[in-house]
Protein backbone atom coordinates (compact mmCIF):
# COMPACT_ATOMS: atom_id res chain seq x y z
CA UNK A 1 0.00 0.00 0.00
CA UNK A 2 1.73 3.29 -0.74
CA UNK A 3 0.56 6.65 0.90
CA UNK A 4 -2.13 7.82 -1.42
CA UNK A 5 -4.19 4.93 -2.47
CA UNK A 6 -6.78 4.10 -0.60
CA UNK A 7 -7.25 0.48 1.43
CA UNK A 8 -10.33 -0.96 3.41
CA UNK A 9 -11.12 -4.27 5.01
CA UNK A 10 -14.14 -6.15 5.33
CA UNK A 11 -15.58 -8.14 8.07
CA UNK A 12 -17.98 -10.41 7.59
CA UNK A 13 -19.63 -13.57 9.86
CA UNK A 14 -21.60 -16.12 7.54
CA UNK A 15 -24.73 -17.15 8.87
CA UNK A 16 -25.07 -14.55 11.50
CA UNK A 17 -27.66 -15.96 13.73
CA UNK A 18 -25.81 -19.31 14.16
CA UNK A 19 -22.47 -17.59 14.85
CA UNK A 20 -23.89 -15.28 17.20
CA UNK A 21 -25.51 -18.39 19.33
CA UNK A 22 -22.62 -21.08 19.04
CA UNK A 23 -20.84 -17.75 20.60
CA UNK A 24 -22.36 -18.19 23.92
CA UNK A 25 -22.45 -22.03 23.27
CA UNK A 26 -18.86 -23.16 21.38
CA UNK A 27 -19.22 -26.62 22.53
CA UNK A 28 -21.84 -26.99 19.57
CA UNK A 29 -19.22 -25.97 16.89
CA UNK A 30 -18.91 -29.39 15.83
CA UNK A 31 -22.10 -30.08 15.29
CA UNK A 32 -25.32 -28.66 13.02
CA UNK A 33 -26.95 -26.00 14.32
CA UNK A 34 -29.95 -24.42 12.43
CA UNK A 35 -31.74 -21.50 14.19
CA UNK A 36 -35.53 -20.87 13.64
CA UNK A 37 -37.65 -18.10 14.06
CA UNK A 38 -41.50 -17.37 14.14
CA UNK A 39 -44.67 -17.72 16.09
CA UNK A 40 -44.89 -20.81 17.25
CA UNK A 41 -46.24 -23.14 15.82
CA UNK A 42 -45.24 -21.76 12.80
CA UNK A 43 -41.68 -21.95 13.21
CA UNK A 44 -39.04 -21.89 10.67
CA UNK A 45 -34.87 -22.36 9.11
CA UNK A 46 -33.93 -18.97 9.12
CA UNK A 47 -29.75 -19.90 9.33
CA UNK A 48 -27.66 -23.10 9.25
CA UNK A 49 -24.56 -23.67 10.10
CA UNK A 50 -22.00 -25.93 7.51
CA UNK A 51 -22.98 -29.29 9.12
CA UNK A 52 -26.47 -28.42 9.37
CA UNK A 53 -26.43 -27.37 5.61
CA UNK A 54 -25.04 -31.07 4.81
CA UNK A 55 -27.16 -33.11 7.13
CA UNK A 56 -30.17 -31.49 4.58
CA UNK A 57 -31.12 -28.79 6.53
CA UNK A 58 -32.59 -25.77 4.55
CA UNK A 59 -33.46 -21.84 5.13
CA UNK A 60 -37.45 -21.73 4.71
CA UNK A 61 -37.59 -24.85 6.39
CA UNK A 62 -40.47 -25.48 9.25
CA UNK A 63 -39.58 -26.84 12.29
CA UNK A 64 -41.13 -29.99 12.04
CA UNK A 65 -39.22 -31.04 8.39
CA UNK A 66 -35.95 -29.97 10.57
CA UNK A 67 -36.24 -32.13 12.79
CA UNK A 68 -36.71 -35.11 10.50
CA UNK A 69 -32.71 -34.71 9.70
CA UNK A 70 -30.59 -36.53 12.16
CA UNK A 71 -27.99 -34.62 14.01
CA UNK A 72 -29.19 -31.75 13.71
CA UNK A 73 -29.47 -28.98 17.29
CA UNK A 74 -32.67 -26.50 16.53
CA UNK A 75 -32.55 -23.29 18.25
CA UNK A 76 -34.57 -20.08 18.78
CA UNK A 77 -33.46 -17.03 17.19
CA UNK A 78 -32.14 -14.55 20.08
CA UNK A 79 -31.96 -10.55 18.75
CA UNK A 80 -29.88 -9.83 22.47
CA UNK A 81 -26.99 -12.46 21.44
CA UNK A 82 -27.52 -11.25 18.30
CA UNK A 83 -27.05 -7.47 19.35
CA UNK A 84 -24.61 -7.96 21.72
CA UNK A 85 -22.08 -9.93 18.52
CA UNK A 86 -23.14 -7.12 16.10
CA UNK A 87 -21.41 -4.78 19.08
CA UNK A 88 -19.05 -6.76 19.87
CA UNK A 89 -17.98 -6.75 15.93
CA UNK A 90 -17.84 -3.34 16.15
CA UNK A 91 -15.64 -2.85 19.04
CA UNK A 92 -12.62 -5.31 17.40
CA UNK A 93 -12.98 -2.83 14.37
CA UNK A 94 -12.93 -0.07 16.10
CA UNK A 95 -9.65 -1.38 17.69
CA UNK A 96 -8.05 -1.04 14.22
CA UNK A 97 -9.37 2.04 12.99
CA UNK A 98 -11.47 4.82 13.75
CA UNK A 99 -13.36 4.94 10.49
CA UNK A 100 -15.97 2.37 10.14
CA UNK A 101 -19.09 1.57 8.48
CA UNK A 102 -22.17 -0.54 9.94
CA UNK A 103 -23.43 -1.74 6.68
CA UNK A 104 -26.10 -3.73 8.64
CA UNK A 105 -27.77 -4.88 4.99
CA UNK A 106 -30.58 -7.47 4.54
CA UNK A 107 -30.14 -9.44 1.46
CA UNK A 108 -33.11 -10.71 -0.01
CA UNK A 109 -34.32 -13.79 1.66
CA UNK A 110 -31.60 -13.71 4.04
CA UNK A 111 -32.04 -12.42 7.53
CA UNK A 112 -28.91 -11.18 8.99
CA UNK A 113 -28.39 -8.37 10.62
CA UNK A 114 -25.21 -7.18 11.69
CA UNK A 115 -22.78 -9.50 10.54
CA UNK A 116 -20.82 -7.13 7.61
CA UNK A 117 -18.60 -4.02 8.79
CA UNK A 118 -15.89 -2.54 6.46
CA UNK A 119 -13.40 -0.81 8.05
CA UNK A 120 -10.57 2.10 6.69
CA UNK A 121 -6.91 0.75 7.06
CA UNK A 122 -5.51 2.79 5.13
CA UNK A 123 -1.87 3.74 7.15
CA UNK A 124 -2.00 0.77 9.17
CA UNK A 125 0.60 -0.47 7.10
CA UNK A 126 3.19 1.53 9.52
CA UNK A 127 2.08 0.13 12.09
CA UNK A 128 0.93 -3.61 11.80
CA UNK A 129 2.44 -4.53 8.51
CA UNK A 130 1.56 -5.38 4.97
CA UNK A 131 -2.40 -5.90 4.13
CA UNK A 132 -1.89 -9.95 4.66
CA UNK A 133 -0.61 -9.30 8.19
CA UNK A 134 -3.57 -6.62 9.38
CA UNK A 135 -5.88 -9.10 7.61
CA UNK A 136 -4.33 -11.94 10.34
CA UNK A 137 -4.72 -9.87 13.06
CA UNK A 138 -8.43 -9.04 12.36
CA UNK A 139 -9.28 -12.38 12.28
CA UNK A 140 -7.08 -13.04 15.39
CA UNK A 141 -9.51 -10.52 17.05
CA UNK A 142 -12.80 -11.50 15.78
CA UNK A 143 -12.10 -14.86 16.76
CA UNK A 144 -11.22 -14.04 20.65
CA UNK A 145 -14.74 -12.28 20.26
CA UNK A 146 -16.18 -15.72 19.58
CA UNK A 147 -16.93 -15.57 16.31
CA UNK A 148 -15.99 -17.03 12.91
CA UNK A 149 -15.66 -14.65 10.36
CA UNK A 150 -14.19 -14.15 6.62
CA UNK A 151 -11.83 -10.74 6.03
CA UNK A 152 -11.01 -9.47 2.87
CA UNK A 153 -9.00 -6.29 2.50
CA UNK A 154 -9.21 -3.95 -0.93
CA UNK A 155 -8.73 -0.92 -2.76
CA UNK A 156 -12.66 0.37 -2.52
CA UNK A 157 -15.55 -0.99 -0.11
CA UNK A 158 -17.42 -2.74 -2.22
CA UNK A 159 -15.03 -5.07 -3.60
CA UNK A 160 -13.57 -5.74 0.23
CA UNK A 161 -17.23 -6.81 1.35
CA UNK A 162 -18.34 -8.67 -1.90
CA UNK A 163 -14.68 -10.78 -1.38
CA UNK A 164 -15.28 -11.45 2.45
CA UNK A 165 -18.71 -12.71 1.31
CA UNK A 166 -17.70 -14.94 -1.33
CA UNK A 167 -14.68 -16.28 -0.20
CA UNK A 168 -14.04 -17.85 2.93
CA UNK A 169 -11.06 -17.17 5.20
CA UNK A 170 -8.69 -14.33 4.59
CA UNK A 171 -8.36 -12.53 1.00
CA UNK A 172 -6.29 -9.92 -0.17
CA UNK A 173 -6.66 -8.47 -3.32
CA UNK A 174 -3.68 -6.26 -4.72
CA UNK A 175 -4.90 -2.89 -6.07
CA UNK A 176 -5.87 -3.28 -9.84
CA UNK A 177 -6.93 -7.25 -9.50
CA UNK A 178 -10.31 -6.50 -7.70
CA UNK A 179 -12.47 -7.79 -11.13
CA UNK A 180 -9.67 -10.98 -11.75
CA UNK A 181 -10.07 -11.81 -7.63
CA UNK A 182 -14.38 -11.18 -7.92
CA UNK A 183 -14.83 -12.85 -11.77
CA UNK A 184 -15.74 -16.27 -10.12
CA UNK A 185 -18.25 -14.75 -7.47
CA UNK A 186 -21.46 -15.41 -8.18
CA UNK A 187 -23.95 -12.85 -9.47
CA UNK A 188 -26.96 -12.85 -6.73
CA UNK A 189 -24.29 -11.37 -4.49
CA UNK A 190 -24.67 -8.16 -5.66
CA UNK A 191 -28.26 -8.02 -4.22
CA UNK A 192 -30.06 -6.71 -7.49
CA UNK A 193 -33.95 -6.92 -7.42
CA UNK A 194 -35.29 -10.29 -8.13
CA UNK A 195 -37.03 -9.13 -11.55
CA UNK A 196 -32.92 -7.75 -12.84
CA UNK A 197 -31.71 -11.55 -11.16
CA UNK A 198 -33.99 -13.09 -13.37
CA UNK A 199 -33.33 -11.27 -16.03
CA UNK A 200 -29.41 -12.20 -15.73
CA UNK A 201 -30.26 -15.44 -15.27
CA UNK A 202 -31.92 -16.08 -18.63
CA UNK A 203 -28.92 -14.31 -20.64
CA UNK A 204 -26.58 -16.57 -18.66
CA UNK A 205 -24.87 -14.10 -16.57
CA UNK A 206 -24.01 -16.05 -13.23
CA UNK A 207 -20.97 -14.52 -11.92
CA UNK A 208 -19.46 -11.24 -11.85
CA UNK A 209 -16.96 -11.86 -14.77
CA UNK A 210 -19.51 -12.19 -17.09
CA UNK A 211 -21.68 -9.59 -16.04
CA UNK A 212 -18.46 -7.22 -15.84
CA UNK A 213 -17.43 -7.48 -19.76
CA UNK A 214 -21.07 -6.70 -21.15
CA UNK A 215 -21.07 -4.08 -23.82
CA UNK A 216 -22.03 -0.77 -21.59
CA UNK A 217 -24.25 1.33 -24.33
CA UNK A 218 -26.37 -2.52 -24.48
CA UNK A 219 -26.69 -2.78 -20.56
CA UNK A 220 -27.82 0.44 -20.22
CA UNK A 221 -30.23 0.22 -22.70
CA UNK A 222 -32.20 -2.60 -21.09
CA UNK A 223 -30.77 -2.35 -17.59
CA UNK A 224 -30.81 1.43 -17.27
CA UNK A 225 -28.52 3.05 -14.41
CA UNK A 226 -29.05 0.27 -12.03
CA UNK A 227 -27.61 -1.91 -14.54
CA UNK A 228 -24.41 0.19 -15.03
CA UNK A 229 -23.86 0.42 -11.58
CA UNK A 230 -23.72 -3.64 -10.75
CA UNK A 231 -21.37 -4.04 -13.42
CA UNK A 232 -19.30 -1.35 -11.91
CA UNK A 233 -19.55 -3.30 -8.82
CA UNK A 234 -18.40 -6.60 -10.29
CA UNK A 235 -15.58 -5.19 -11.73
CA UNK A 236 -14.42 -3.97 -8.34
CA UNK A 237 -14.31 -0.10 -9.94
CA UNK A 238 -17.55 1.24 -8.21
CA UNK A 239 -16.20 3.82 -6.02
CA UNK A 240 -17.89 5.33 -3.00
CA UNK A 241 -17.51 7.58 0.29
CA UNK A 242 -17.37 5.26 3.53
CA UNK A 243 -19.90 6.30 5.73
CA UNK A 244 -18.73 5.79 9.21
CA UNK A 245 -21.05 4.69 12.43
CA UNK A 246 -21.05 6.33 15.41
CA UNK A 247 -19.00 4.34 18.42
CA UNK A 248 -21.62 3.93 20.70
CA UNK A 249 -19.71 2.60 24.25
CA UNK A 250 -22.13 -0.17 24.77
CA UNK A 251 -21.02 -3.44 26.58
CA UNK A 252 -23.78 -5.67 27.39
CA UNK A 253 -24.04 -9.04 27.10
CA UNK A 254 -27.75 -11.50 27.33
CA UNK A 255 -28.21 -15.30 27.28
CA UNK A 256 -31.78 -16.78 27.30
CA UNK A 257 -30.91 -20.68 28.28
CA UNK A 258 -32.63 -23.65 27.22
CA UNK A 259 -33.68 -25.00 30.67
CA UNK A 260 -33.50 -23.04 33.74
CA UNK A 261 -30.47 -23.05 36.12
CA UNK A 262 -31.32 -23.60 39.67
CA UNK A 263 -27.75 -24.09 41.89
CA UNK A 264 -25.12 -21.14 41.79
CA UNK A 265 -22.58 -23.16 40.51
CA UNK A 266 -23.86 -23.86 36.96
CA UNK A 267 -25.07 -20.40 36.98
CA UNK A 268 -21.35 -19.08 37.75
CA UNK A 269 -19.99 -21.39 34.71
CA UNK A 270 -22.31 -19.51 31.98
CA UNK A 271 -21.27 -16.02 34.01
CA UNK A 272 -17.85 -16.75 33.56
CA UNK A 273 -18.31 -17.03 29.58
CA UNK A 274 -19.80 -13.94 29.42
CA UNK A 275 -17.68 -11.77 31.67
CA UNK A 276 -15.00 -12.95 29.49
CA UNK A 277 -16.96 -11.81 26.78
CA UNK A 278 -17.18 -8.45 27.89
CA UNK A 279 -13.62 -8.13 29.24
CA UNK A 280 -12.30 -8.93 25.60
CA UNK A 281 -14.36 -5.96 24.18
CA UNK A 282 -13.60 -3.69 26.81
CA UNK A 283 -9.83 -4.76 26.23
CA UNK A 284 -10.42 -4.10 22.43
CA UNK A 285 -11.48 -0.50 22.93
CA UNK A 286 -8.77 0.08 25.78
CA UNK A 287 -11.53 0.31 28.14
CA UNK A 288 -12.21 -0.69 31.62
CA UNK A 289 -14.85 -1.01 34.26
CA UNK A 290 -16.14 0.40 37.22
CA UNK A 291 -19.32 -1.14 37.73
CA UNK A 292 -21.68 -4.48 36.72
CA UNK A 293 -24.92 -4.52 36.59
CA UNK A 294 -26.56 -8.03 36.31
CA UNK A 295 -30.18 -8.84 35.38
CA UNK A 296 -31.25 -12.49 36.33
CA UNK A 297 -35.14 -13.51 35.08
CA UNK A 298 -36.23 -15.80 37.51
CA UNK A 299 -39.01 -18.14 36.62
CA UNK A 300 -41.31 -20.81 38.76
CA UNK A 301 -39.85 -24.48 39.29
CA UNK A 302 -40.12 -27.33 36.80
CA UNK A 303 -42.91 -28.88 39.01
CA UNK A 304 -45.14 -26.20 38.74
CA UNK A 305 -47.35 -26.05 35.25
CA UNK A 306 -46.19 -23.77 32.26
CA UNK A 307 -48.90 -20.99 32.89
CA UNK A 308 -47.71 -20.67 36.51
CA UNK A 309 -44.14 -20.58 35.71
CA UNK A 310 -44.62 -17.79 33.24
CA UNK A 311 -46.39 -16.05 35.63
CA UNK A 312 -43.99 -16.16 38.91
CA UNK A 313 -40.83 -14.66 36.45
CA UNK A 314 -39.41 -12.09 38.08
CA UNK A 315 -36.17 -9.82 37.92
CA UNK A 316 -33.17 -10.17 40.22
CA UNK A 317 -30.97 -7.24 39.38
CA UNK A 318 -27.60 -6.94 41.25
CA UNK A 319 -25.29 -3.64 40.93
CA UNK A 320 -21.19 -4.00 41.67
CA UNK A 321 -19.34 -0.96 42.10
CA UNK A 322 -15.39 -1.13 41.74
CA UNK A 323 -13.28 1.36 43.96
CA UNK A 324 -11.24 1.40 40.52
CA UNK A 325 -11.56 0.59 37.07
CA UNK A 326 -10.87 -3.18 35.71
CA UNK A 327 -10.39 -5.66 33.02
CA UNK A 328 -10.17 -9.07 35.14
CA UNK A 329 -12.94 -11.39 34.61
CA UNK A 330 -12.09 -14.13 36.74
CA UNK A 331 -12.22 -11.21 40.03
CA UNK A 332 -15.62 -10.09 38.61
CA UNK A 333 -17.13 -13.59 38.86
CA UNK A 334 -15.89 -14.24 42.11
CA UNK A 335 -17.43 -10.97 43.29
CA UNK A 336 -21.00 -12.12 41.47
CA UNK A 337 -20.55 -15.65 43.26
CA UNK A 338 -19.99 -14.10 46.60
CA UNK A 339 -22.65 -11.17 45.94
CA UNK A 340 -25.56 -13.99 45.06
CA UNK A 341 -24.15 -16.47 47.61
CA UNK A 342 -25.22 -13.30 49.74
CA UNK A 343 -28.07 -12.25 48.02
CA UNK A 344 -29.45 -15.25 46.09
CA UNK A 345 -32.25 -15.34 43.47
CA UNK A 346 -35.82 -16.41 44.41
CA UNK A 347 -35.98 -19.03 42.35
CA UNK A 348 -34.32 -20.61 38.79
CA UNK A 349 -32.98 -18.46 36.28
CA UNK A 350 -33.82 -18.17 32.73
CA UNK A 351 -32.19 -15.49 30.90
CA UNK A 352 -28.46 -13.36 32.00
CA UNK A 353 -28.30 -9.94 31.24
CA UNK A 354 -24.76 -8.33 31.92
CA UNK A 355 -23.92 -5.05 31.65
CA UNK A 356 -20.49 -3.07 32.11
CA UNK A 357 -20.01 1.02 32.48
CA UNK A 358 -17.24 1.85 30.51
CA UNK A 359 -14.40 3.94 31.81
CA UNK A 360 -10.79 4.52 31.06
CA UNK A 361 -8.67 2.28 32.48
CA UNK A 362 -6.44 2.48 35.58
CA UNK A 363 -3.13 4.37 35.20
CA UNK A 364 -0.72 4.15 38.63
CA UNK A 365 2.60 4.60 39.49
CA UNK A 366 4.21 3.50 42.61
CA UNK A 367 6.22 5.73 44.13
CA UNK A 368 10.23 4.56 44.32
CA UNK A 369 10.36 4.63 48.16
CA UNK A 370 7.04 3.33 49.02
CA UNK A 371 6.23 0.20 50.04
CA UNK A 372 3.86 -1.96 47.27
CA UNK A 373 0.47 -2.03 48.78
CA UNK A 374 -1.89 -5.15 47.79
CA UNK A 375 -3.54 -5.32 44.22
CA UNK A 376 -7.14 -3.58 43.99
CA UNK A 377 -8.26 -6.96 42.30
CA UNK A 378 -7.35 -8.62 45.86
CA UNK A 379 -8.14 -5.73 47.83
CA UNK A 380 -11.93 -5.80 46.43
CA UNK A 381 -12.29 -10.01 47.17
CA UNK A 382 -10.83 -9.36 50.70
CA UNK A 383 -13.56 -7.18 51.23
CA UNK A 384 -16.36 -8.78 49.61
CA UNK A 385 -15.34 -12.15 51.67
CA UNK A 386 -15.97 -9.86 54.70
CA UNK A 387 -18.90 -8.29 53.30
CA UNK A 388 -20.83 -11.91 52.88
CA UNK A 389 -19.51 -13.06 56.82
CA UNK A 390 -20.61 -9.52 58.01
CA UNK A 391 -23.22 -8.05 56.24
CA UNK A 392 -22.92 -5.54 53.35
CA UNK A 393 -23.60 -2.05 55.99
CA UNK A 394 -20.22 -3.23 58.37
CA UNK A 395 -17.51 -2.80 55.57
CA UNK A 396 -16.26 0.35 53.25
CA UNK A 397 -15.48 3.69 54.89
CA UNK A 398 -17.58 5.97 57.22
CA UNK A 399 -20.15 8.53 56.08
CA UNK A 400 -21.30 11.02 58.43
CA UNK A 401 -24.42 11.86 58.06
CA UNK A 402 -26.40 15.06 57.63
CA UNK A 403 -28.25 14.97 61.48
CA UNK A 404 -26.59 15.67 65.13
CA UNK A 405 -27.93 12.07 66.73
CA UNK A 406 -25.22 10.24 68.19
CA UNK A 407 -22.94 8.07 65.96
CA UNK A 408 -25.16 9.23 62.50
CA UNK A 409 -22.85 7.57 60.31
CA UNK A 410 -23.31 5.23 57.42
CA UNK A 411 -20.98 2.51 55.56
CA UNK A 412 -20.11 3.23 51.91
CA UNK A 413 -18.30 1.11 49.65
CA UNK A 414 -14.85 2.44 48.50
CA UNK A 415 -14.11 4.69 45.77
CA UNK A 416 -10.73 6.15 44.49
CA UNK A 417 -10.52 9.54 44.82
CA UNK A 418 -8.33 12.36 44.11
CA UNK A 419 -5.52 12.87 46.62
CA UNK A 420 -5.53 16.41 47.53
CA UNK A 421 -2.31 17.84 47.62
CA UNK A 422 -0.83 20.78 49.97
CA UNK A 423 -2.02 23.96 48.22
CA UNK A 424 1.08 26.13 47.67
CA UNK A 425 1.27 30.15 47.44
CA UNK A 426 3.51 31.68 45.35
CA UNK A 427 4.43 35.79 45.33
CA UNK A 428 6.70 37.43 42.87
CA UNK A 429 8.92 40.09 44.32
CA UNK A 430 10.20 42.26 42.13
CA UNK A 431 14.34 43.46 42.99
CA UNK A 432 14.67 47.25 43.79
CA UNK A 433 17.34 47.82 41.39
CA UNK A 434 16.83 48.78 37.71
CA UNK A 435 17.03 45.07 36.74
CA UNK A 436 13.42 43.61 36.70
CA UNK A 437 14.22 40.57 38.30
CA UNK A 438 11.28 37.67 40.02
CA UNK A 439 11.58 35.62 42.79
CA UNK A 440 9.33 32.82 43.80
CA UNK A 441 8.84 32.03 47.20
CA UNK A 442 6.97 28.93 49.13
CA UNK A 443 4.80 29.46 52.10
CA UNK A 444 4.08 26.83 54.14
CA UNK A 445 0.56 26.21 55.26
CA UNK A 446 0.52 26.57 58.80
CA UNK A 447 0.24 23.12 61.42
CA UNK A 448 -2.68 23.11 63.55
CA UNK A 449 -2.98 20.53 66.45
CA UNK A 450 -5.95 18.24 65.99
CA UNK A 451 -7.76 16.34 68.95
CA UNK A 452 -9.41 12.82 68.03
CA UNK A 453 -11.95 11.04 70.01
CA UNK A 454 -11.60 7.56 70.28
CA UNK A 455 -15.21 6.19 70.66
CA UNK A 456 -16.48 3.27 72.69
CA UNK A 457 -18.63 0.60 71.28
CA UNK A 458 -20.83 0.25 72.75
CA UNK A 459 -20.89 3.77 75.42
CA UNK A 460 -19.07 2.32 79.04
CA UNK A 461 -21.72 2.62 81.17
CA UNK A 462 -20.49 4.75 84.51
CA UNK A 463 -21.35 6.09 87.95
CA UNK A 464 -21.09 10.06 88.13
CA UNK A 465 -21.51 12.61 91.67
CA UNK A 466 -22.96 16.11 90.60
CA UNK A 467 -22.65 18.62 92.62
CA UNK A 468 -24.67 21.66 91.36
CA UNK A 469 -25.39 19.81 88.61
CA UNK A 470 -22.02 19.52 87.60
CA UNK A 471 -20.02 16.49 87.41
CA UNK A 472 -16.79 16.14 89.78
CA UNK A 473 -16.66 12.31 90.45
CA UNK A 474 -16.61 9.78 87.78
CA UNK A 475 -16.17 5.98 88.26
CA UNK A 476 -14.11 4.45 84.96
CA UNK A 477 -14.33 0.90 84.95
CA UNK A 478 -14.77 0.88 88.91
CA UNK A 479 -12.01 3.48 89.91
CA UNK A 480 -12.82 6.62 90.82
CA UNK A 481 -11.26 9.72 89.10
CA UNK A 482 -11.83 13.48 90.25
CA UNK A 483 -12.82 15.89 87.53
CA UNK A 484 -10.44 18.62 87.38
CA UNK A 485 -12.14 20.62 84.61
CA UNK A 486 -15.30 20.80 83.44
CA UNK A 487 -16.96 21.92 79.74
CA UNK A 488 -20.46 21.90 78.95
CA UNK A 489 -23.22 20.96 79.38
CA UNK A 490 -24.65 20.53 75.80
CA UNK A 491 -27.98 19.36 75.71
CA UNK A 492 -29.20 17.32 71.97
CA UNK A 493 -31.90 15.74 71.57
CA UNK A 494 -33.96 14.83 68.38
CA UNK A 495 -36.32 12.05 66.49
CA UNK A 496 -39.25 13.00 68.92
CA UNK A 497 -41.48 12.26 66.03
CA UNK A 498 -40.11 8.81 65.97
CA UNK A 499 -39.67 6.24 67.88
CA UNK A 500 -35.73 6.37 67.88
CA UNK A 501 -36.04 9.45 69.75
CA UNK A 502 -32.58 10.32 72.02
CA UNK A 503 -31.96 13.34 74.46
CA UNK A 504 -29.04 13.49 76.64
CA UNK A 505 -26.61 16.10 77.92
CA UNK A 506 -22.58 16.05 77.14
CA UNK A 507 -19.61 17.15 79.41
CA UNK A 508 -16.60 17.29 78.18
CA UNK A 509 -14.38 16.06 81.29
CA UNK A 510 -10.51 15.84 82.66
CA UNK A 511 -9.89 13.35 85.00
CA UNK A 512 -7.66 12.71 87.33
CA UNK A 513 -6.95 9.53 89.67
CA UNK A 514 -4.21 8.37 92.26
CA UNK A 515 -1.10 7.66 90.34
CA UNK A 516 -2.08 8.14 86.42
CA UNK A 517 -2.02 10.84 84.46
CA UNK A 518 -4.69 13.16 83.45
CA UNK A 519 -7.22 12.27 80.39
CA UNK A 520 -9.77 13.88 78.63
CA UNK A 521 -13.06 11.92 77.68
CA UNK A 522 -16.42 12.88 76.92
CA UNK A 523 -19.60 11.63 79.04
CA UNK A 524 -23.50 11.98 78.80
CA UNK A 525 -26.33 11.74 80.51
CA UNK A 526 -29.22 10.05 78.88
CA UNK A 527 -32.15 11.88 80.06
CA UNK A 528 -34.68 8.94 79.11
CA UNK A 529 -32.95 6.77 81.40
CA UNK A 530 -31.35 9.09 83.42
CA UNK A 531 -27.94 6.91 83.04
CA UNK A 532 -24.46 7.95 82.93
CA UNK A 533 -21.91 6.91 80.35
CA UNK A 534 -18.87 7.48 78.82
CA UNK A 535 -18.75 8.18 75.20
CA UNK A 536 -15.51 8.14 74.49
CA UNK A 537 -11.63 9.63 75.34
CA UNK A 538 -9.78 12.41 73.65
CA UNK A 539 -5.92 11.71 72.04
Amino acid sequence: MTKHQMSFACIYVPEFPVEALLRNAPELRQQGVAVLDGTPPLLTVIAANTRAQQAGIEVGMTKLQAEACPGVTLRRRSLDQENAAHDALLDCAYGFSPRVEDTNQRSPGNNQPGGTIILDVAGLDRLLGPPAKIARNLSGSVTKMGLAANIAIAASPDAAMHLARGFPGITVSAPGTEAKRLAPLPVHLLEPQPEMLETLERWGIRNFGALAVLPKVALSQRLGQEGLRLQKLAQGRAERTLIPAEPALKFEEALELEDAIELLEPLAFVLNRLLEQICVRLMARALATNELRLTLEVTGHEDQPAEEQVASRAVHQRSLQFPVPMQDSRTFLKLLQLDLAAHPPSGPVKKIAIAAEAVPPRFAQSGLFLPRGPAPERLELTLARIRGITGDDRVGSAELLDTHAPEAFRMRPFHAGNEKREKRTYSSKTAMSGAPTSMITYTPKPEFQRTAMRIFRPPLPTRVHTKQGAPVRVFLRGQPHQVTAVAGPWRKSGGWWSEQSWTRDEWDLELRAEQTAPMLVRVYRDLSSAKWFVEGSFD
